[in-house]
């Protein structure tokens, strides 16, 4: 190549060089500008965000309260330490050194990180209620516990202790299928939600708003101190129906006959009572208001609190404790027996199957027609021979074989009456179907009939053989026997419609929802289920045999009544003897009073009581002079105390800071309540 061409093209080169080169730091300088000029704003922000961390703040639940407005479940503000599991991977003895301080394994540390529900960057509530000297160590000494916060929350109280404890129910955290369900409301991971009573039905009334705390953290993720802040919004206040002083002494009066009958020999049946529990309802007949509710065994609400542990919820569940989280006024069935019988009564009147003045003469046996074999012949249960009565008398005396005439003279009338009277007139006092009262778990019970028969039958062949109905299933579900079964609060609702002239109410629990001076903000106002058309002469008629059951000397609770002031506080009842294969039977006593405007409905239910009269009465009795003495008065509103109960969690901040000052270094010693399901929150 000539030597002229060589310059010329490496002249070229060095310019292209040249541009190539301005080029890219032109492209530099370009960027730069954009970076720190055009785009500063936008990296500014990402670095606050880099140094803040934004946390939930649990809102305090709502107070539960009496009709007077005593705290049956409030708050108390709590120290918790939690614990981030991404910090723990990063600083594997952190774990051991909370455990140290809690005075817990490492392993359940492990445990709670592996099962937690929450964020792996959010701390896991490790200990609940832990002690302020240890929240202070934690606080002063950060560098060695990194990732471990302590925070102030709230957690539930009883002052109460298991007084109504199936009504409260109890709060557990969170699980993450609700969580999924309930994220848009606000709920976060550990937040607290209802998990039984009116804990869990009025969990939209009692969850509040949480609040939020945007935290300044330093290059090591350490809290330094607080951006902004949002308040929590406390959950309402629900003010129930129950009256706390007859609260607490119908859940003493049950658990006494409970324990007296545990383990006693009755002569009459030839057997142990063995698995003896109850159940008592206290309703106001006028609205449906519960005025009380109680089921024996019990047990106490805080055991839940912070997460129950292995053990309490172990003895909990075992059979042999009889399950106390059962709430037997509404989940518990049994065989009404003769208290069945207004059923029947108002069935025979109301359709014109007989009069107020027929007569049947009782001769201490019903012999079924056309029958051969020993079941043919039915006779009374007290082996008693009354001669001719009228129905008022056969409800006092509780005659069955009154009562198998009765069911009788409906089989053989089917084309006059229909195949299902006794049944319909049930349904209409709500027996075989749920009350609707706001609690949850409540069962529907069930009527025999020959639908029911047919359905058990194609279900269970082998332990329902027959879908036919017989006349001896018509006769034994004419006074309560066969497969009904009927709630502690169905019996009280039926009995209270009934007393108020057939107006049947869904029971109500609640009275509303008041603020923090105790004034009504909503109010939950009865509401009718049904109505069960009775003429003044049927009802007038049915009255005379509950009056009697008391106060004829035929009466089957005469005895336990003698001395009761009839005169001025008229009671009319019933009894139930409900016989169950293999155990000694179920007592059943009802009643409503006074007469002739009452106001009240008592039910006591007895598993392997006995008689009705002896096994339940008694205490239906006491309920009564009870509330003859103290009479139920109308809900208190305005108590201006229960502001401190409520918001007091929202006067503390949420996070603990290091004190500016301290006077030495805290021991790591704890008196951390630890559970499985973590801490409790406001939620």
């Amino acid at each position: 190549m000539p030597e002229k061409t060589k310059r010329v093209s490496l002249s070229f080169r060095a310019r292209l060089l040249g541009l190539t080169g301005v080029a890219l730091m032109g492209g530099l300088l370009a960027r730069l500008y954009a970076l720190q000029v055009l785009e500063a704003p936008t990296f500014q922000q990402a670095a606050v965000q880099n140094s803040t961390r934004v946390v939930s703040v649990p809102a305090p639940r709502g107070l539960i309260l009496s009709r007077e407005q005593n705290v049956l479940a409030g708050n108390k503000v709590v120290d918790v330490l939690g614990l981030s599991a991404y910090e723990a991977t990063l600083h594997p003895k952190v774990e051991g050194r909370v455990a140290h301080l809690l005075g817990i394994p490492t392993s359940q540390v492990k445990a709670d990180l592996r099962n937690s529900e929450y964020s792996a960057y959010v701390p896991t509530p490790i200990g609940s209620n832990i002690s302020q000297a240890t929240a202070l160590y934690v606080a002063e000494h950060a560098n060695e516990f990194p990732g471990v916060t302590t925070t102030f929350e709230t957690q539930r109280t009883y002052p109460y202790g298991s007084t109504a404890a199936h009504v409260l129910g109890y709060v557990g955290a969170i699980s993450p299928q609700q969580l999924a369900k309930l994220a848009s409301k606000g709920y976060a991971p550990g937040d607290q939600i209802g998990l039984a009573g009116v804990e869990a039905s009025y969990q939209n009334y009692l969850h509040g708003t949480p609040g939020a705390e945007k935290l300044i953290v330093n290059s090591f993720g350490q809290e330094v101190g607080v951006a902004s802040k949002t308040r929590p919004k406390p959950g309402g206040n629900v003010q129930l129906t129950i009256s706390l002083p007859l609260q607490r002494y119908v859940d003493t009066l049950l658990a006494q006959r409970v324990n007296q009958l545990q383990g006693t020999y009755n002569s009459y049946f030839g057997r142990y009572s063995n698995d003896v529990t109850g159940a008592a309802v206290v309703e106001n007949v006028q609205n449906g208001s519960v005025l009380a509710m109680a089921s024996y065994p019990t047990y106490q609400p805080s055991q839940w609190v912070g997460g129950i542990s292995y053990a309490n919820y172990a003895k909990l569940t075992n059979p042999s404790s009889h399950n106390p989280l059962l709430n037997r006024a509404i989940s518990g069935v049994y065989t009404p027996g003769s208290t069945f019988k207004l059923a029947t009564a108002s069935a025979a009147l109301q359709d014109g199957l007989l009069t107020p003045t027929t007569i049947i003469n009782d001769t201490g046996h019903f012999v079924i027609p056309n029958c051969y074999g020993s079941f043919c012949s039915l006779h009374n249960s007290g082996g008693e021979t009354l001669g001719p009565i009228d129905i008022s008398t056969a409800i006092s005396a509780s005659d069955d074989v009154f009562f198998y005439t009765l069911g009788y003279r409906f089989y053989t009338q089917q084309s006059k009456f229909g195949s299902t009277p006794i049944q319909n007139m049930a349904a209409k006092y709500g027996w075989g179907s749920p009350t609707g009262i706001a609690l949850p778990g409540e069962a529907a019970g069930m009527v025999d009939s020959p639908a029911l028969r047919r359905k058990l039958h194609a279900l269970y062949p082998k332990a329902y053989p027959y879908s036919t109905w017989y006349v001896a299933d018509q006769l034994e579900m004419s006074f309560g026997q066969g497969l009904t079964e009927i709630s502690p609060l169905q019996m009280a609702n039926a009995y209270a419609t009934f007393a108020n002239g057939g107006t049947r109410y869904v029971p109500r629990i609640a009275e509303g929802i008041v603020n923090d001076n105790g004034n009504l903000v909503k109010r939950f106002a009865p509401k009718v289920a049904g109505h069960v058309p009775l003429s003044p002469a049927v009802r007038a008629a049915i009255l005379a045999g509950f009056e009697g059951v008391i106060s004829n000397p035929l009466g089957t609770a005469h005895g336990i009544f003698l001395g009761w002031p009839e005169s001025t506080y008229t009671l009319a009842g019933k009894t139930g003897t409900a016989s169950v294969q293999g155990q000694v039977p179920n007592a059943w006593f009802v009643a409503f009073g006074p007469e002739p405007n009452p106001k009240y409905v008592v039910v006591v239910v007895i598993k392997e009581g006995g008689f009705g009269d002896t096994g339940a009465a008694p205490v239906v009795r006491k309920i009564f002079q009870y509330l003859k003495d103290h009479p139920v008065g109308p809900p208190t509103y305005g108590l201006k105390h229960l502001a401190a109960g409520s918001t007091a969690a929202l006067n503390a901040p949420h996070h603990r800071s290091v004190p500016a000052k301290s006077n030495g270094s805290a021991k790591g010693g704890s008196n951390a309540t630890v559970a499985k399901s973590g801490a409790s929150s406001g939620g």
